[in-house]
């Protein structure tokens, strides 16, 4: 029988947000890529909340965009309505969010991947992996490369090939899976080098709500059947979690008159360190705030037998910090109401999400409880709400470059990953794009540390902790949230993504004078003497500030809370003309307020960063120390049995890993540098 074959470079499996940057990442940087997708109505798709952004995932993004990746650059072309959260408290924690304009995303991102010269977008089911056995010596290049270091911005990077995962490896040790292509539904074979897998959430999947199951996707497209039964049979371990979405109500059959209206910024800030405000002005779309009440909350328990989630026909494991409606008024009865937002789905749709009320009761049960909140008495359901279970794995077998430890050149990111959100998704669909290319490239993987970005707390949690639900980021999971800001992304992580090769020329000299001009000015700020002059104490005094009693510098001065850097230009006349001029070009205009904004943050809490740096510094002395491959936790003395279970299974490759394992006490970390010789 006669069949397709072709070969490519990469194969990435799955076009939601992981795949998409996975298969950019990997195209853009020379590999011949191609991307499957069950239907390409499932491109960059956003099943649930129509949003990009917010809390933490505002960070990711303009990570995601500081090394390179596309995400911020698409939500900048299709927001419908951008929000700068948590402006009340301090810099670490100011997380932007943009309603995105959900068909039109999809559209956009779609074209951005077939414009791309090296990357192939196909419509197929993958079904199978094509593997095969090999010494360990004819491991794919670049592995034992990484065992002595990354490149800059990156840990030491002790992945691919560091050590086996599971007891049949151990026993095998001298012989290793690798991946050599995927088999689709129509018997095709697609021969890969390497191959990323980013199947989300579709994977054996199936929708539910009441008694209804419907075996599909989600939105009713196409689920994944086969794939994850034959990973199992590779080694690969399987499990259940599960999600849900809100119902879809019709615009016109809303009451906004009793619901308070949520608008935009009227200053917009992008995604993308590429644009400016106006380079993607334009008219915003309002957001709607309502509550649920007593009747709603009646209504949830005297029907709470009909949710599948509490009848046990739900088996998948669902998210603690995203929970349906129903769990929510079980686990919280004292709360007598809880927030909706009616947030539209786009410019072109009558459809509207209802964030908050994420739900698996009947039909009949979601009708009612969405009549009895203020403003949706009369609201007609478009689509239904209803939770998705799907198969994932468990993301301890993976190294942190997000490669398989049991088969060379698999590699894995996003929902299957045990993650949840679009954001997290596509961090990690990048960095699988990134170290999949630089495999082949025979260069060292790249690994965020957890001090770099808020992917390297994502990634390192998620392959070194046991994830139980659906993972979410946090601003709380980062320890150096000071350091992680949103603002700085590119400060942090620019240079890493030029030097991979994502970051054009032009872009990357941009970069380099807004950094040179934060650092000389931070320079010459703290080297700036001021003198308890007639014209300084009247300036002081005219802003409310105590006046000096000895000379200072302009920084501490800047330190004051009353003060910006703006504030200051009357009393610093030796201030440089590009830091002076303001009608400017529109690009030279917003490098200045980034500028502006950098200065003043580094200035007013220049203690707390400095004692945040030295917490690292403190914490990577852990990472340095290494974990040798094939060490015997057996021959360790005194370790407790369930610390020794652990190290078995994750194989950490640095005492810093190790510490952060569930199980692994500091009494076990101190058994370990004593046998290691710390």
């Amino acid at each position: 029988m006669s069949y397709v074959e072709e070969t490519y470079d990469i194969i990435v499996v799955g076009a939601g947000h992981a795949g998409c940057e996975a298969a950019l990442a990997a195209a853009r940087m020379g590999l011949e890529t191609i991307l499957f997708t069950i239907s390409m109505d499932c491109v960059a798709l956003m099943p649930c909340n129509p949003n990009i952004g917010g809390s933490s995932k505002g960070h990711i993004v303009r990570e995601i965009d500081a090394l390179g990746g596309e995400m911020g650059r698409n939500i900048d072309k299709t927001y419908i309505q951008s929000k700068m959260l948590n402006r009340s408290k301090g810099p670490a924690v100011h997380s932007l969010r943009a309603q995105a304009d959900k068909g039109e995303y999809t559209k956009e991102m779609r074209r951005t991947l077939q414009r791309e010269e090296k990357l192939t977008l196909r419509q197929a089911e993958v079904t199978e992996l094509l593997l095969e056995e090999v010494s360990a010596e004819h491991e794919a290049p670049g592995i034992s490369d990484a065992l002595t270091g990354g490149i800059s911005g990156g840990n030491p990077s002790p992945l691919a090939g560091e050590g086996a995962g599971t007891a049949d490896e151990t026993e095998k040790k001298n012989k290793k899976l690798r991946v050599t292509g995927v088999r689709t539904a129509s018997g095709a074979i697609y021969h890969g080098r390497a191959v990323v897998l980013c199947t989300g959430v579709y994977m054996e999947a199936r929708c539910i709500y009441g008694d209804v199951i419907q075996y599909s996707g989600p939105n009713g497209l196409a689920r994944s059947v086969g794939l994850s039964r034959n990973m199992e049979q590779s080694g690969i371990r399987i499990r259940r979690f599960k999600t849900g979405t809100p119902p879809r109500i019709d615009k016109k059959s809303i009451d906004f008159s009793v619901m308070q209206e949520q608008k935009g910024d009227e200053e917009i800030t992008p995604f993308s360190f590429e644009n400016s405000p106006e380079d993607i002005e334009r008219e915003q779309i309002s957001c709607w705030l309502t509550y649920t009440n007593e009747e709603t909350h009646r209504i949830i328990r005297e029907n709470i037998d009909r949710s599948p989630l509490y009848s046990g026909v739900i088996e998948g494991v669902g998210p603690r910090y995203c929970p349906s409606i129903e769990d929510k008024i079980m686990k919280f009865p004292d709360k007598d109401r809880h927030q909706l937002f009616v947030e539209p789905e786009g410019e072109f749709t009558d459809e509207m999400y209802l964030d908050g009320m994420p739900s698996s009761l009947p039909e009949d049960v979601q009708y009612r409880m969405v009549h009895s909140v203020p403003g949706l008495e009369k609201a007609k359901i478009v689509r239904n709400a209803y939770a998705i279970e799907y198969d994932c794995i468990f993301a301890t077998e993976l190294y942190p470059s997000l490669e398989f430890k049991a088969v060379s050149g698999l590699f894995s990111a996003g929902q299957l990953n045990g993650s949840s959100g679009y954001e997290e998704a596509a961090g990690q669909g990048l960095m699988a794009g990134i170290n999949a290319a630089r495999l082949l490239q025979g260069k060292p993987p790249v690994v965020l540390r957890r001090s770099d970005a808020y992917i390297g707390v994502l990634i390192d949690d998620l392959v070194t902790k046991e994830t139980r639900e659906p993972y979410r980021m946090m601003t709380s999971r980062a320890e150096y949230r000071l350091l992680l800001r949103q603002d700085n992304a590119d400060m942090r992580l620019t240079e890493l993504g030029h030097e991979i090769g994502l970051i054009p020329e032009d872009r990357y000299r941009r970069f380099l004078l807004k950094k040179e001009r934060i650092e000389s000015e931070l320079h010459r700020l703290s080297h700036t003497p001021v003198g308890a002059s007639k014209e300084i104490q009247s300036f002081l005094t005219e802003h409310g500030s105590s006046p000096l009693v000895t000379g200072v510098t302009l920084a501490e001065i800047l330190r004051r809370p009353e003060f910006t850097y703006k504030d200051l230009l009357p009393i610093d006349p030796e201030r440089p003309e590009w830091a002076r001029v303001h009608a400017m070009e529109r690009e030279d205009a917003w490098m200045l307020r980034e500028i502006e904004d950098q200065i003043n943050i580094s200035v007013k809490y220049e203690g707390y960063i400095e004692r945040q740096k030295q917490q690292v510094a403190h914490a990577l002395r852990a990472e340095e120390k290494r974990i040798p491959e094939d060490i015997d936790y057996g021959a360790v003395k005194n370790l407790r049995k369930e610390a020794r279970q652990k190290l078995e299974e994750i194989r950490p490759v640095s005492i810093g890993q190790a510490s952060r394992i569930s199980g692994v006490s500091p009494a076990d970390i101190t058994m370990l540098l004593l046998y290691l010789h710390y």
